[in-house]
């Protein structure tokens, strides 16, 4: 599109607050709104508005969004007319919208328009062919594009399963970067929690026989 892009976490806005960011006011709304100001939504007019963390938006906000989406208009706070708007609408979220809606957190009706193409991003867990290539990009961005690895080192990135998946990554790969002095990183540059999941690896006597099923008469 050729608007411009706006995003805001939702999760990061206070409850009060997050209405007048997304559809902004008119001068004298509320106490100290001394000038209009233009939300987020027409913002980006003609563009894209990007919601992270959509799962975590107050009730009275998504009825607001539903709105915008259905009617594709938005209601400034203390405007007395609503202004039409086009926007592309993008959201992420790394709640189970499907389970908030029968718990009543979340509009059936909203997730019902937002719900028109879907991607899921596995965890890194499930692609560990992406960690290398990951680990890569991460010593680039902290100013070590040719950064060498050793093999134990992959071993353990590869071994480890990412319970806070990629920001868990980039900040082990930043931990080691800073620990050296342009040296492959080894074993020893590895955050605790990584090392001590990789204590005993290849030991025979950790490995657990297979179960057999018993034999059917």
């Amino acid at each position: 599109r050729k608007g411009t892009l706006q995003a805001i976490n939702c999760a990061a806005i206070p409850e009060n607050l997050l209405e007048s960011e997304l559809f902004g006011y008119r001068r004298g709304a509320f106490s100290g709104a001394d000038r209009d100001k233009p939300g987020l939504v027409k913002l980006a007019d003609g563009g894209t508005l990007f919601l992270d963390e959509i799962g975590d938006m107050p009730l009275d906000a998504q009825a607001k969004m539903l709105r915008v989406l259905q009617a594709r208009e938005v209601f400034p706070l203390g405007a007395t007319a609503p202004e039409h708007v086009d926007v592309r609408v993008v959201c992420a979220t790394h709640r189970d919208l499907y389970q908030y809606v029968r718990e009543g957190k979340f509009r059936g009706d909203l997730l019902a328009r937002l719900n028109e193409h879907v991607v899921r991003l596995p965890a890194l867990r499930e692609r560990k062919e992406d960690v290398y290539l990951l680990a890569k990009t991460f010593c680039g961005r902290y100013g070590r594009p040719n950064q060498q690895f050793t093999f134990s080192f992959l071993v353990a990135l590869l071994h480890y399963h990412w319970p806070f998946n990629v920001r868990e990554l980039e900040s082990c790969i930043k931990r080691g970067v800073a620990l050296t002095e342009g040296a492959p990183l080894d074993t020893q540059h590895l955050p605790d929690a990584i090392g001590e999941h990789m204590k005993g690896y290849g030991d025979r006597t950790r490995r657990q026989e297979p179960t057999i099923p018993p034999t059917l008469d």
